[in-house]
């Protein structure tokens, strides 16, 4: 295993301060969030999906856009056509909120394992830092999120996307958290003897 130690010099220090701050922000962030959506699971699955919907007309926008700026007419054709699937999807999920959640549920199971895929990964990453362990946690329980999704299939989606969204966002929060306590350890220079 290979340990990270602080030289002393400014630019070692300052390295990894900032990122030992980012990871702490990022994981506080996450947390509030996680408490909100378990607080509230029904309004952050509309929420969620309404987001999306959103998403997808700005980039039916986008589309257009492209569609009206662009010198060949299979290319602004290419675009128009995406630019109305893109608008119709992105309608449908922001103006009709209780349609698709099932739908939307099964690509946000897909989401968590990929996420979870990820953080694991990234935790074998960050190895020579102590609290990598608590990455590699994290990634599992979003794994298993993603599996409870799955499980608990058409019945539960109006309240699984928010609840589960909810235990995600906390469980990513305090990995990150712990991932910046351990390097706050790493970050500040062994006392020297005078």
């Amino acid at each position: 295993m290979t340990i990270v130690v602080n030289d002393g010099t400014p630019e070692m220090r300052g390295l990894l301060e900032r990122g030992r701050k980012r990871l702490r922000n990022v994981g506080v962030i996450l947390m509030i969030l996680g408490v909100l959506a378990v607080a509230f699971p029904f309004a952050t699955t509309i929420a969620f999906k309404t987001l999306i919907g959103w998403l997808f007309i700005i980039g039916a926008v986008g589309y257009f856009y492209g569609a009206f700026h662009t010198d060949t007419p299979s290319r602004r054709g290419l675009d128009v056509v995406l630019g109305v699937v893109f608008g119709l999807i992105g309608f449908w999920l922001a103006f009709f909120p209780l349609t698709g959640i099932v739908t939307l549920t099964v690509l946000l199971a897909i989401a968590f394992v990929v996420q979870g895929l990820v953080e694991a990964i990234m935790a074998f990453w960050l190895k020579e830092f102590p609290g990598w362990k608590w990455m590699l946690f994290s990634g599992a329980i979003a794994i298993l999120v993603g599996g409870m999704i799955f499980a608990e299939l058409p019945s539960s989606a109006t309240w699984a996307i928010g609840l589960l969204l909810g235990v995600n966002l906390l469980s990513s929060g305090f990995g990150y958290l712990m991932v910046s306590m351990a390097m706050g350890k790493v970050s500040k220079p062994e006392e020297t003897q005078a």
